[in-house]
């Protein structure tokens, strides 16, 4: 039975790349430059001293760090207070603290299980530019933007916390409710102020939020009002500007409490010690160099040699010709990326891991996404070097061209001082856009800080980043083809 013609094409490149040495040999490589650089990432990163880091009821990293004055509330009760005034100072100089507005600077009124970081909670507070919020989980965050409320109640019913905020201490609007499962009889209960470090320009600086609060009432919450700060040790704490630390007072019921931190999920630039799947994958630059010389070499190599004449005699619809090439080097690179991506992504994580360095946590679809994503940003780059080497009809060429216009993006977009509106931009319109496949990491609303690239945040999804690469490549393929049928081989 005779064999379609695609198929017929297909066997007799795949019969090439397989018969050609350097090629499987250079596929190869790019898995094993993968695994090769994961090792080395996990063996190089020794933090066995660091303290641990706060994990929140989701397994989540968490930044859980404030000034807190607490005492017990056993059973069902209740907390209502005003804050009439929340003002931020950030430094200009270490010596040189000034007011600033910090918009996530928050103080209000929160229900704990215990100091311990991470362990559950639900607060409600007024911020410095987001109006009222009522959080939860670290990651739950709803609110009244805009609001002018500053009478804010918390009231506990067995594992259901709801908060309330008010403009007049008469007409009372529910802000949210939280379900914290398994809270326990006794919690702590009382008045918090965090200040979360401020963006500027291509850094962040801490900062300090001092508060006023009046008319505090509790039911059910007895003992002495106790002050302390959570986290003080933890490495997602920032610390206070010099010359400032935490603190309350209380003078005829009125408290004056000055905090710093944050209560909110783990982001890269409050966990600079953390470590991510990307950087564990860092020889997809490696890689993508091997794939990139190899799909440039199977076809120039033909033009070299003088075999493109038997190729297009062999299969003389040039179309059929390119697409068999384009899969055979696509398929090889794939398969390469996968084997490549899943074997290195584990072993260097668990390395890590065994020395002491905290890796972000990632779902099983995320990690799968990954490597799929992987593999798909390497195949695909094969072929758009195919489609240029057919073009320019010169390796060399055809490898500096494709290197240069994924790569280069890549290593700009990683460079820190780069602002983000160019880092950013870069991964919008440019192959390097692809990398975006292997991002992990979550951006979070409540949560102001640097995501840009080079802290493993970019501004497309992770397939849509890779659709950049691929519309770069389907043009090129349309060229080569033009190519192909409009000059002589």
């Amino acid at each position: 039975m005779t064999r379609p013609a695609f198929v017929r094409s297909l066997h007799a490149e795949w019969t090439k790349f397989r018969t050609v040495p350097t090629w499987p040999i250079g596929m190869a490589a790019a898995a094993l430059l993968l695994v090769l650089f994961a090792l080395l990432a996990g063996l190089s990163s020794v933090q066995k001293d660091v303290p641990p880091v706060p994990i929140g009821p989701g397994g989540e990293p968490v930044t859980d760090s404030f000034y807190f004055v607490h005492r017990p509330l056993t059973g069902n009760g209740s907390i209502t207070v005003s804050v009439p005034r929340l003002e931020s100072r950030i430094p200009e100089t270490p010596d040189d603290l000034r007011p600033g507005v910090v918009p996530w600077a928050k103080a209000g009124l929160i229900v704990k299980a215990g100091t311990r970081p991470g362990s559950r909670y639900a607060a409600i507070m007024t911020t410095g530019g987001h109006g009222v919020r009522m959080q939860h989980g670290y990651v739950n965050d709803a609110g009244l933007p805009g609001t002018s409320a500053h009478r804010l109640r918390l009231v506990r019913s067995g594992d259901t916390i709801t908060g309330y905020a008010s403009p007049d201490g008469t007409r009372w609007t529910e802000v949210g409710t939280a379900r914290l499962r398994g809270l326990g009889p006794t919690v702590q209960a009382g008045l918090f102020v965090a200040s979360p470090p401020a963006v500027d320009g291509l850094g962040t600086r801490g900062t300090v939020s001092t508060a006023t609060f009046e008319n505090l009432r509790t039911t059910q919450a007895t003992g002495q009002w106790t002050g302390d700060q959570i986290g003080a040790e933890s490495p997602t704490f920032a610390g206070y500007p010099p010359r400032t630390s935490g603190s309350f007072t209380e003078t005829g019921g009125r408290f004056t409490v000055t905090g710093a931190g944050d209560i909110a999920p783990a982001v890269r630039e409050t966990l600079p010690t953390g470590g991510t799947v990307r950087e564990i994958l860092t020889g997809t630059f490696a890689a993508l160099i091997a794939v990139i010389v190899v799909g440039a070499l199977f076809v120039t190599t033909e033009y070299d040699g003088g075999l493109i004449h038997v190729t297009l005699a062999a299969t003389p619809k040039r179309g059929r010709s390119l697409a068999a090439k384009a899969t055979v080097l696509g398929s090889a690179a794939f398969v390469a990326g996968l084997a490549g991506t899943l074997v290195a992504a584990p072993l260097g994580e668990r390395l890590a891991d065994a020395n002491g360095v905290y890796i972000f946590p990632v779902e099983p679809p995320t990690e799968l996404r990954v490597a799929i994503g992987t593999a798909a940003l390497l195949a695909t780059a094969s072929i758009l070097a195919l489609a240029v080497g057919t073009i320019v009809r010169n390796g060399a060429v055809a490898v500096t061209a494709v290197t240069v216009s994924i790569v280069l993006p890549y290593i700009l977009m990683a460079v820190p001082f780069l602002p983000a509106s160019v880092s950013n931009g870069l991964a919008r319109v440019t192959p390097g856009a692809a990398f975006a496949v292997q991002q992990t990491l979550v951006p979070y609303d409540q949560v102001a800080s640097l995501y840009k690239p080079s802290n493993g945040y970019y501004p497309l999804s992770p397939w849509a980043g890779f659709a950049v690469l691929a519309a770069y490549t389907i043009v090129a393929l349309a060229v080569a083809l033009a190519v192909l049928h409009r000059r002589d081989a």
